[in-house]
Formats: structure tokens, C-alpha cells, sequence
């Protein structure tokens, strides 16, 4: 099973006051990159996930948040996937965190 292209539009369209969001398919999900930082995956289900480390990490996590696999990214809150504005706000976090 891979991502839909219905799943990587409303991604793109989630992301989209970011900037110029890319993306690059891999192992049935993809990547999405900012300015070749890669701050998100989508998995081949649709589900979003932000790479976070530190106090993101433990913010997603206490929002009922799970982690993909073994790997330091963890799924959007149900709020963020219903409002650009906090996925943004997120996504904002996760690229100041990856970038210092």
C-alpha cells in the first residue's frame, strides 16, 4: 500500500502557509521537506507525523500523540489536521528545532 494522492494534496495543502513545501516518496509514505529539511512524514495510511525532539516531542506526546515506529517523529494532533493554522504553527516549531 502506498500514500494516495488525495493523502499527499491535503498534506501539501496542510503545510501549504509554510512555503514551498516538497516532497519526496519513500517506502510507500513520503517526505516532506522545507528548504531540504525534511520536518514530516506521511505514512502509506495518510497519517501525518513531525519530526520533534525536546519539548515538541513531549507537547505531541501529551496531546495523545504516537510515535512512527522507533523514530523521532510523532502524529499531528486531531486539532492540527483540521486546522492549517496550528499545523503550521507545529510544523514552525519542528523546523526551529531541526535548524538551531
Amino acid at each position: 500500500m502506498s500514500v494516495s494522492d488525495a493523502d499527499i494534496a491535503f498534506a501539501l495543502d496542510l503545510f501549504s502557509d509554510l512555503g514551498p513545501v516538497t516532497y519526496r516518496k519513500m517506502f510507500g509514505g513520503l517526505g516532506l521537506y522545507y528548504d531540504g529539511t525534511i520536518f514530516s512524514v506521511v505514512s502509506s495510511d495518510g497519517s501525518i507525523f513531525l519530526k520533534a525532539k525536546g519539548s515538541l516531542a513531549n507537547t505531541l506526546a501529551e496531546d495523545g500523540g504516537t510515535q512512527f515506529h522507533n523514530m523521532p517523529y510523532w502524529s499531528l494532533p486531531d486539532q492540527a489536521l483540521e486546522d492549517p493554522t496550528i499545523a503550521c504553527d507545529l510544523g514552525r516549531h519542528a523546523l526551529r528545532d531541526l535548524l538551531d
